[in-house]
């Protein structure tokens, strides 16, 4: 039996870096009545996840309470949403209860499909398999790849979209590297399974990755996916789409990357955008405002934009939310506008990154004066491990970045 809790004027739900960041954000421009829907006790700073893997960062690191980062004042449900009603402005939780809104942001985060690859959610059972896209797993990779000193390494990315679609390549380089400063890498195939025809979506950017591929020695499968894996055998299905073929590798290691997709309760409910099989919800992709739901806005990776979905893009994205919807709650259109901009911060060895900067023109747009970013770079991978959590922790979750 269901209970109607309280309304709020602003609903958020999810507690990630979107959530926080917007509920931070409303906070802060006085808007008192905000609350945020978030099952989890604790709140990962998920691109550390790579570095994890890497050995190159503890997993702790990534993690805090969810009750230290939530903004002061903003209202936390601990609970989890089970479907969203746009007409009559309520959500309903898996607890039974029922929330209205006045205003409602819908960022819930990115769904991972472990079953969509046949054996792919067995592999990971087994001591050869593993993804840095959990925190328990992570650890695992950095494991695989130490005791690995002969044989041959796969490291896959999925068709579609993904959160950071850098991870699955920057791993590679990562383990790469390290196996190169063991003095074991002429001893073992590294093979990466692009989705993608090219290194990268922006020409700059594949060019210099193309050449960090041919300095590892790296063989690169484009437009190919995993397609089916039998860890038994250790031996993975390999799709190439361009060709329509298909061919297979063995494996002693093997990092993989589910396809991805908004949560099964979006995908099947109004908010989706009918045309996009992936179930992201329908958005207008520089006002962040529902097409069909004025009332709504989401943001992040569960979004419809065609951003790459970062946590740069979030950034970005957040403050085009909160002008937009304040401005909606005194009957004024959207006037702030999101052009697209994502980063991906791609760790080409363990002492150097590229950071690659871009928008809806799939143009390089950086924000870094001076040095060139279009280049891997030492500085740049103090950044990536140093910077950009500080800045994470301490600024954007606080809406202030």
């Amino acid at each position: 039996m269901s209970t109607q809790s309280t309304g709020h004027r602003v609903l958020i739900v999810g507690g990630g870096s979107a959530g926080v960041d917007v509920a931070a954000r409303l906070r802060r421009a006085g808007e008192k009545d905000v609350a945020i829907v978030e099952p989890s006790d604790v709140h990962y700073y998920q691109p550390l996840w790579t570095l994890v893997g890497g050995g190159c960062a503890p997993a702790g690191k990534s993690a805090r309470l969810q009750s230290k980062v939530m903004p002061k004042g903003a209202t936390w449900i601990k609970d989890r949403v089970e479907a969203i009603d746009p007409d009559a402005r309520v959500v309903n939780t898996l607890s039974g209860k029922t929330i209205g809104y006045e205003r409602l942001v819908v960022c819930p985060g990115i769904q991972l499909d472990w079953g969509r690859v046949p054996g792919m959610s067995e592999a990971l059972d087994t001591p050869a398999v593993s993804s840095n896209y959990t925190f328990e797993l992570a650890p695992k990779t950095w494991t695989m790849i130490r005791g690995l000193r002969s044989g041959t390494a796969v490291f896959t990315m999925p068709s579609g979209p993904i959160k950071c679609a850098g991870a699955p390549q920057k791993i590679a380089y990562l383990a790469a590297h390290y196996w190169q400063q063991q003095g074991v890498l002429d001893r073992i195939r590294v093979v990466l399974v692009l989705p993608t025809p090219a290194m990268f979506g922006v020409k700059v950017f594949s060019d210099e990755l193309e050449q960090v591929a041919t300095r590892y020695g790296i063989e690169v499968h484009t437009s190919s996916e995993v397609v089916e894996i039998d860890p038994d055998s250790r031996r993975a299905v390999i799709q190439n789409n361009a060709e329509n073929t298909k061919d297979s590798v063995d494996y002693d290691i093997m990092h993989v990357v589910p396809p991805q997709s908004a949560p099964d309760w979006i995908k099947t409910g109004p908010l989706a955008d009918p045309a996009n099989p992936a179930g992201y919800v329908e958005i207008d992709k520089h006002t962040m405002q529902h097409t069909r739901f004025a009332d709504v806005f989401a943001l992040g990776d569960a979004g419809s934009s065609p951003n790459s979905k970062t946590g740069a893009a979030i950034r970005k994205q957040a403050p085009v939310v909160v002008a937009n919807l304040l401005g909606s709650l005194t009957g004024k259109p959207p006037t702030k506008r999101y052009e697209g901009y994502a980063s991906c911060p791609l760790t080409t060895a363990r002492n150097k990154m590229l950071l690659a900067e871009f928008d809806y023109t799939m143009q390089p747009t950086p924000s870094i004066p001076i040095i060139d970013t279009t280049r891997e770079r030492r500085d740049m991978w103090y950044l990536k491990r140093y910077g950009l959590p500080f800045l994470y922790w301490n600024l954007m979750l606080k809406g202030r970045a």
